[in-house]
């Protein structure tokens, strides 16, 4: 028979937001000559410089141990200048009332520190352990983390409406999935990825108001501080930024916890830097000794990214209005290169984060599989440019819902990430290879290797 695989490595699928970068790159390997490039707006790849304050110690490193090549390893929550970094990151962003008792353990990536979370908070599902509440659809990466690690994860449905815009969040309904499913902590994105839904304060706030009153943990994913795209907003809306006058009692109930990375705001996402940060020092203590299994991140990483611990509040708050300035203009740009193209097709005007929603229920025949799409897209389809053949990666939005959601096969996600002269062919040439799927549908051809 032979040697056999274990059930989970036989049926995991790869991510949605990598999927179709696998198989394009399988169809340039079996097709060197075709001479195609794909824009790959699939995954949250920023390709933007980093901050110059990281890029100098990377270019001109001063650690004389580092320079000898004398890399050991630190301390597993990291050396105390990284941990400084996200705390004063998190600290040019606060309400002068806000000042939070953090504690602070760094690791590879967000992703990473969810895996920390998750485990601290709700515990194996078959061990009879508490479940995670998320907010529907998530980012497709915690699901499979909780798939992976046999975490429970409930969801609270959010619905894409005609005119682009995610159904509110009621706080009964809410309260009723809490009471009938008992989770350990609800996990919100403020800055959603993938609905580019912005988390007021005051909603925030009402979370907080939830979770005490339930035993509960607050996750917060916290990667896209600061980017929003509304006015009024003095201070960004974050867990760190609930005063004791905004819910009384949160200062000593131990109940947040933030996801942190330098990947997105930092445009630092091939660093692979993240922080678990709470105010519950035994929650902290015990995320350490269950992380010390994997001894500690990438020294040279942590030396790269600690340069931040001596940045200013003004040049942090500085450094993310450029970045808001940046991708509010491409977005809305986004919108209005679609809405030109078509005016059927539903997209969102995100509040915040960098992603896009585009739903094509409107233009499509019965049975569109978005999924299938994306594969055609990757492994078959181009367009011509100026004499450039061109294809375009996304993401189903399929894979971000843990719920069943009625428009799920027809909706995408688009991460604003390639430069702004590539972002401007987007919507052409998403719109151009829907009709070129479309038409290959209705002739009853295979129009994927999926």
């Amino acid at each position: 028979m032979g040697t056999k695989i274990s059930e989970f490595f036989e049926h995991i699928e790869p991510s949605c937001i990598r999927k179709a970068g696998i198989f394009f790159n399988q169809r340039q390997s079996q097709n060197p000559t075709e001479n195609i490039k794909a824009i790959n707006v699939a995954i949250g790849n920023v390709s933007l410089p980093t901050h110059p304050a990281m890029l100098e110690r990377f270019l001109n490193p001063k650690d004389e141990n580092l320079i000898k090549g004398i890399w050991r390893y630190t301390q597993t929550e990291g050396i105390d200048e990284i941990n400084d970094a996200f705390k004063n990151i998190i600290k040019s962003f606060l309400k002068p009332e806000c000042k939070p008792n953090l504690y602070s353990l760094v690791d590879t990536g967000g992703s990473h520190i969810m895996k920390l979370v998750m485990l601290g908070a709700c515990g194996k599902s078959l061990s009879g352990e508490k479940p995670l509440l998320v907010l529907d659809p998530v980012y497709t990466n915690y699901v499979s983390i909780g798939e992976e690690l046999g975490v429970g994860v409930i969801s609270v449905s959010r619905n894409l409406t005609p005119d682009g815009i995610f159904s509110e969040i009621s706080i009964d309904y809410l309260e009723n999935l809490i009471e009938m499913y008992k989770p350990g902590g609800m996990l919100m994105i403020p800055y959603d990825n993938p609905s580019g839904t912005l988390t007021t304060q005051k909603q925030i706030n009402e979370y907080a108001k939830v979770c005490m009153k339930h035993n509960m943990f607050l996750i917060s994913d916290e990667a896209y501080r600061g980017l929003y795209y509304v006015d009024g907003i003095d201070y960004a809306p974050s867990i760190w930024n609930i005063s004791e006058q905004d819910v009384k009692g949160i200062e000593s109930a131990g109940i947040r916890i933030s996801i942190e990375t330098l990947s997105k705001v930092f445009n630092a996402c091939g660093l692979r830097m993240g922080a678990l940060v709470t105010d519950n020092k035994l929650f902290f203590e015990q995320a350490r000794a269950a992380n010390t299994t994997y001894i500690c991140p990438s020294v040279v990483d942590q030396y790269i990214g600690g340069a931040l611990a001596h940045e200013s509040v003004s040049d942090l708050q500085n450094w993310v209005k450029s970045l808001r300035e940046h991708y509010k203009k491409i977005l809305k740009n986004l919108y209005t290169n679609f809405k030109k193209l078509d005016p059927n097709i539903i997209v969102t005007q995100p509040q915040a984060s960098i992603y896009s929603i585009v739903d094509v229920r409107n233009i499509v025949k019965p049975n569109f599989d978005m999924d299938d799409f994306v594969m055609y897209c990757a492994n078959d389809g181009f367009v011509e440019i100026s004499g450039q053949k061109l294809t375009l990666l996304v993401a189903p939005v399929r894979g971000f819902y843990k719920n069943q959601n009625a428009f799920a096969n027809t909706q995408a996600r688009i991460a604003c990430v390639v430069s702004e002269s590539e972002m401007e062919l987007v919507s052409y040439l998403f719109v151009e290879l829907i009709r070129q799927y479309e038409q290959k549908r209705s002739m009853g051809l295979k129009v994927s290797n999926l």
